[in-house]
């Protein structure tokens, strides 16, 4: 029975190819854009993490909440007091901070390696498996014995071995997976190289937002001889990843956690006065948080997209079964019950889902490309998207339901036709009369729901406008940056090291076509900014006065390679950048909160970055602010140093200013580092403006996708609301003869159709008005500038959207004037 149904309604459909062609491709549009999007939200938010029992492991982090500083990482110090405190509910703690190096290949020439120090415990907690050798033990983690004082020669305490496990990509490429490498050093410029005792298993990740500024991939991972310093708590980089104990909760740890850190701020009045706290996250939730919201309004966006195919080809089944009443009627009167009379239209409504699923599917493998392609690089596990069995799943879940919302009306509808009414009517359009309700109502919803999607993307486009507005501060056209690396920069005195950037910054310079070149800790948007206080005198009697500010160590020169404008004062020079010159330059939004309406150049200010108590520096200058982390918000204020302030080694990030295209300049900047030292590494080299573009990544990721699907949706809107009218011309083709027999003119006629297309319309925008003031909420984490009640978005859309709407009135109302009165009233 049920293949012969298939059969059936198989010719059926193919004996009208125009009908079946359009509603499997208004599916397939639906389902490939969900299905694609819902790959995503599958990959980035439902499924665990790749880690032993995921759902019990938690990341620690710090915050400073009189400051407004949160998601640090923690000191050695906190750490072992976390670990301590919280070990009735977490069976472990762990943790991990990484970074990269220059090591050299087997022929010399250097190479970027990226390494992780990470406890003892970190890959019994997170279940890292160890394809070769061993894991790392407690002994391993031992603390190193302080070091002798200068006087002292004999007795003095040997240092102890660093041991570490290799990356099984890294073994394999840099010993060629050699188990006979197992117990021996590595090479490591300027100390002792680390003895490998094992190998991870392949495809080992570390998963951090990017804010964390943590490796992914780390290649070397080095056992932390982890010290207790309670003296020096000012260096913060360790991420704790704890597991909770079986029947331990999240609530129970944070309680613990909050009174490990009720007793630092006793103990420690710096914590006290910066409101120290210690928080615990899920490790997936951690991972998230940033990108949650985007992609649960994507998620919207596209689910309100496939319900509008949805209505759409339920419309286009109400024409055709309201054609069929007549068929339907005779077959009942015959004695065929309601069952047999709904199974043929089911059937049709499978077999359309079924067809226009297949072809989604193919839709949303090709959009999933695409989405990795545009994909903004804060979007975590990107590389993990893929079309799996869930998804297949999900996508064939979604194809029933299709089934369902377009099927089931009609056919319960054609199943009950009033015989006697549909039997006497002999016009074609008889049984087109019917269901024009229904249908009207199936067409305001698509309107109401396509409104909200334009009116999403409207906002999305407003906001991408004010994020163009935004002044970086700073120039980014020609300007070529990237990161060096080498032994030679951290493992020399800082006056050979300072001699050594002063060579790097004239050999550039010196490059036919380089206006300038200049080097800081990092450089503006990358987010890799962590925060120090600073205070006025009012700071020196009350603590909780300090604030927090960005910070960044500069070379003279810097401010005018960057073209950030100097405000007042003067900018650094070499004079500045010698030891023991406390001077300082300090952004707009810092000069305002410390000297509000007065001038800050000459005035002191005290800042805590090098000493354990603060200490005060003199402000020379005062320059434009700099957007630190992203386009989209302001961010702290800062404070800028000299290279020698912190002996000569922070610069690792640097720029030219050239007077052509920056990237051309790529291969001279190589070759320039290489004629200093051969062991120098030129990395991440790139214009500036790809990082400013990167920078606007995730707004313009999300402006894309909700534009596509707000076309797609008023297109097939505006499809939907044609064939309604196309049907209302067919049904009133009497009452249209008769009207232009009276005496009607044409335009008339055309006006009468129009403003039927325009009440629905006005009708369904009605609803999509409200619903759009309800949901902007969703999305107002999103934009930039634009509030999501936006009065120049909402009018704009709406008159967007009538014009669609007048649009597709407007051709079956041209049909409908077209018609001759005398061949209208014989056709009825």
């Amino acid at each position: 029975m049920a293949l012969k149904s298939l059969v059936i309604g198989s010719r059926t459909l193919w004996k009208h190819p125009a009908f079946t062609v359009t509603a499997v491709l208004t599916i397939a549009l639906g389902i490939g854009a969900s299905t694609a999007i819902f790959s995503v939200t599958n990959a980035v938010l439902l499924q665990p993490l790749p880690y032993k029992d995921p759902a019990r492991l938690v990341i620690a982090g710090m915050e400073l909440r009189k400051r407004n500083v949160h998601g640090l990482p923690l000191s050695n110090a906190d750490f072992i007091d976390l670990r301590v405190g919280t070990k009735a509910f977490l069976s472990d703690l762990a943790g991990v901070f990484t970074g990269r190096m220059v090591v050299p290949r087997e022929d010399g020439t250097p190479e970027q390696i990226r390494w992780a120090t990470v406890t003892t415990n970190f890959f019994s907690v997170t279940g890292g498996k160890i394809l070769y050798g061993r894991d790392f033990t407690p002994q391993d983690g031992v603390p190193q014995p302080p070091a002798p004082a200068a006087n002292v020669q004999d007795g003095a305490p040997s240092r102890l071995p660093t041991y570490a496990i290799l990356s099984y990509e890294y073994f394999r490429r840099r010993y060629g997976g050699n188990p006979a490498m197992l117990g021996h050093s590595m090479t490591v410029p300027g100390e002792p190289g680390p003895i490998i005792v094992g190998v991870l298993a392949p495809g080992f990740r570390l998963y951090f937002p990017p804010q964390a500024d943590v490796e992914s991939a780390p290649e070397i991972w080095e056992a932390n001889r982890l010290d207790y310093d309670a003296v020096n708590r000012k260096e913060f980089r360790i991420w704790p990843i704890g597991r909770l104990k079986k029947g331990a909760t999240l609530v129970a740890a944070q309680s613990a956690a909050d009174g490990v850190a009720a007793q630092s701020r006793k103990n420690y009045s710096i914590y006290q006065s910066a409101g120290f706290y210690l928080t615990l996250e899920p490790m997936r939730k951690h991972l998230v948080a940033a990108v949650r919201p985007a992609i649960l309004a994507l998620t919207g966006s596209v689910i309100f997209l496939l319900l509008i195919a949805c209505a759409n080809v339920a419309n286009l089944l109400l024409v055709r079964a309201s054609t069929r009443e007549r068929e339907f009627a005779l077959r009942a009167a015959m004695g065929a019950s309601r069952w047999r009379l709904i199974v043929p239209l089911l059937t049709e409504a499978l077999l359309l889902a079924g067809g226009g699923t297949i072809m989604g599917l193919a839709l949303a493998w090709a959009g999933i490309q695409e989405l990795r392609a545009l994909a903004p690089a804060n979007l975590p596990r990107l590389d993990e998207v893929r079309i799996d069995a869930f998804v297949l799943g999900y996508t064939a879940l979604a194809g029933l339901a299709c089934a369902a919302i377009f099927g089931i009306i009609p056919a319960w509808r054609a199943s009950r036709p009033v015989l006697m009414d549909v039997l006497r009517g002999a016009s074609r359009s008889a049984g087109l009369d019917s269901g024009a309700l229904l249908r009207n109502a199936v067409v305001m919803a698509q309107v109401a729901l396509s409104f909200v999607l334009l009116i999403g993307s409207g906002l999305m486009f407003r906001s991408f406008l004010e994020l163009q507005r935004v002044d970086p501060g700073f120039d980014p056209h020609n300007l070529l940056t990237f990161r060096l690396l080498g032994a030679q920069l951290s493992h020399h005195t800082p006056e050979e090291r300072a001699v050594l950037i002063r060579q790097i910054e004239q050999r550039l310079r010196a490059i036919p076509g380089v206006e300038s070149a200049t080097a800081s800790s990092t450089f503006p948007l990358t987010g890799e900014f962590s925060p120090i206080r600073w205070g006025t005198d009012a700071a020196l009697g009350d603590p909780s006065r300090f604030q927090a500010t960005e910070f960044q160590i500069v070379l003279p020169g810097y401010f005018e390679a960057m073209r950030t404008a100097l405000l007042e004062g003067r900018t650094f020079n070499d004079d500045d950048n010698v030891p023991g010159r406390n001077r300082v330059i300090i952004d707009e939004v810092l000069a305002k909160k410390a000297y509000p309406k007065q001038s800050a150049i000459g005035k002191r200010i005290l800042i805590r970055i090098r000493t354990p108590e603060a200490e005060w520096v003199e402000v020379i200058g005062v320059v434009a602010h700099q957007r630190t982390t992203s386009l989209a918000e302001a961010g702290r204020e800062q404070v800028y140093f000299t290279d020698a302030f912190l002996g000569s080694d922070r610069v690792r990030s640097w720029a030219i200013r050239t007077g052509s295209d920056a990237a051309s300049y790529a291969n001279q900047v190589r070759a320039a580092i290489k004629e200093i030292d051969p062991q120098l590494l030129a990395t991440e080299m790139e214009p500036m403006e790809s990082v400013v573009y990167r920078a606007q990544a995730g707004n313009r990721f999300s402006l894309l996708l909700t534009s596509v699907f707000a076309v797609i949706a008023a297109t097939l809107t505006g499809i939907g609301l044609y064939g309604v009218l196309s049907t209302s011309v067919r049904q009133r083709t009497s009452e249209i003869g008769v009207r232009m027999a009276m005496g009607a003119e044409r335009g008339d006629i055309s006006r009468l159709i129009v403003l039927q297309g325009l009440r629905l319309s006005a009708f369904g925008l009605g609803i999509g008005l409200i619903a759009a003031l309800v949901l902007g909420r969703v999305i107002s984490a999103m934009l930039v500038g634009v509030e999501p009640t936006d009065p120049a978005t909402f009018a704009t859309m709406t008159a967007v959207f009538l014009a669609i709407s007048a649009f597709a009135s407007w051709l079956p109302a041209r049909r409908g004037a077209a018609l001759e009165p005398t061949r209208a009233l014989r056709e009825q």
